[in-house]
């Protein structure tokens, strides 16, 4: 089933407790700070039910259609029409809404390829699994995860003289009904907008703390079930024009609270296994499935990143200078660069496991590490293009509704190759790629949406064939003769 953008927004009214500080929201189709978000959600709801992208953005199984990331793909061909589909939604959105609903739908989609492994662990977990990824995509559910612990707080801390309670999210009891959890995780980005939080583990977890290596999924209005979202990017914002990203892109970022939230079995795909509870997206196609649609999403973003610098260039006439035509080019050549590593996922496919068909990890994880090393010094090459620009402009673009100062608002600060207003938003929109508030959370974003840096080495280090380098090596010294 595909859902309209409208049956998205109505799900959002579900009851679900969201805090902005101490308000509550009660319903985030309406509120200032989040309603243009839910708005941008549902025209990508519509964006892809539409008729005209039928065949580029859902498939058809046993006579029903499902959309196409939720495809489980058995050959290249499968892959490389599911990633057009992914590269179709984060055009949609110029790469700016990372935690978009094909990316979740990734972690689900590739556990799925192998619940076999979840069966091993427990009898009934692979079931479990498989029955919630056909509800997911029956139901074309947008799916939001929390999976790493708060930052900063340790597991026992002495707070106002007192030993304070385990903050991490972990199971507090059970029962023949299913588990019951209590504790914070971290970042439900999306949530807001979500219809339920997939709770698991990206990092490991330590034997003694098998408690917390509970993995499940639940909807967002489940009782004990809160989200603390942090400031919300475009409550303040006026003109849509003042601020064209903030107005329209925030997704959101949010802690879980759960406070004796009751999740029953059949919703629960692991339980009490530390060591597995991060195993199990590597040792299925989940984390490289969600995470080539972050490197597609990421290549959509340098679309929107090098025209908006091309643009800047050409409004302060510094168009033909050959410094600046050197950082343009500089900019096209680490677009293309994205763009390969991208296609590279596909065109080196892999039979894993087998019988199903999965983007290459070795060039998923370096490309990974690729937007994470080159996310800041892309930004900053905007940010030298644009200069102080952004600064000379008026504090909103409601100048234009006085008529005395829009007629002194379009003599003066209009250019001979840009009227006033559009240079105005020109550089408003370039502020909130590179200074606003919008922005800032992006860099932070792009720095550790997949991990810190070490995280995403670790994994390159462990896809890589080092048995293979060793035999180039080795087999050089063999050939070197011992002695005279």
């Amino acid at each position: 089933m595909l859902v309209s953008g409208q049956q998205k927004l109505d799900r959002m009214r579900d009851g679900r407790v969201i805090m902005i500080g101490a308000e509550r929201v009660e319903d985030v189709t309406t509120h200032p700070a989040f309603k243009n978000g839910a708005q941008t959600i549902a025209r990508l709801y519509d964006f892809k039910r539409d008729p005209s992208r039928r065949d580029l953005m859902s498939y058809e199984e046993d006579g029903e259609r499902f959309s196409l990331h939720w495809l489980r793909c058995r050959t290249r061909e499968d892959l490389q029409r599911r990633m057009g589909s992914l590269r179709l939604m984060a055009q949609a959105t110029y790469g700016l809404v990372g935690r978009s609903p094909d990316h979740v739908a990734g972690t689900v989609t590739g556990l799925a390829m192998n619940v076999a492994l979840l069966d091993k662990l427990r009898d009934g977990f692979g079931r479990n699994l498989l029955a919630y990824y056909e509800y997911a995509r029956k139901n074309d559910l947008y799916l939001t995860y929390a999976v790493t612990p708060p930052s900063g707080i340790k597991s026992k801390v002495i707070f106002a003289g007192e030993t304070r309670d385990d903050p991490v999210l972990r199971v507090v009891r059970e029962d023949a009904e299913g588990v019951v959890l209590s504790g914070m995780k971290m970042l439900a980005t999306g949530a807001v907008y979500a219809d339920e939080v997939w709770i698991g583990n990206l990092t490991a977890i330590a034997p003694e703390a098998s408690a917390q290596s509970i993995t499940c999924a639940i909807p967002l209005n489940t009782p004990g079930v809160s989200f603390w979202a942090r400031e919300p990017f475009g409550r303040h914002r006026g003109q849509e024009a003042d601020y064209p990203l903030s107005h329209r892109y925030d997704e959101t970022d949010s802690v879980l609270v759960c406070d004796e939230a009751k999740v029953p079995w059949s919703r629960v795909f692991l339980h009490d296994n530390g060591e597995y509870s991060r195993r199990i997206y590597i040792e299925s196609p989940a984390n490289c499935y969600a995470n080539h649609q972050s490197n597609v999403r990421f290549h959509a973003k340098m679309g929107l990143i090098v025209g908006l610098a091309s643009r800047v260039a050409e409004a302060n006439a510094l168009g033909k200078v050959p410094a600046v035509r050197e950082l343009l080019g500089r900019l096209a050549a680490l677009e293309a660069t994205i763009g390969g590593l991208v296609a590279g996922q596909i065109e080196a496919w892999e039979n894993w496991p087998e019988g199903w068909a999965t983007p290459n990890r070795r060039i998923m994880y370096a490309a990974l590490n690729w937007c994470q090393e080159h996310h800041s010094e892309i930004i900053d090459i905007l940010r030298t293009l644009i200069g102080g620009v952004p600064l000379q402009m008026p504090a909103s673009i409601d100048v234009m509704g006085d008529p005395a100062l829009r007629d002194r608002f379009e003599r003066w600060w209009g250019t001979p190759s840009l009227n006033a207003a559009r240079r105005l938003k020109l550089y408003k929109l370039a502020w909130d790629l590179t200074g606003s508030e919008f922005a800032g959370r992006h860099q932070l974003y792009e720095k550790f949406y997949a991990g810190t840096s070490q995280i995403v080495r670790n994994q390159s280090d462990r896809e890589a064939p080092w048995e293979l380098f060793h035999g180039i090596v080795d087999g050089l010294i063999d050939n070197v003769p011992d002695g005279v």
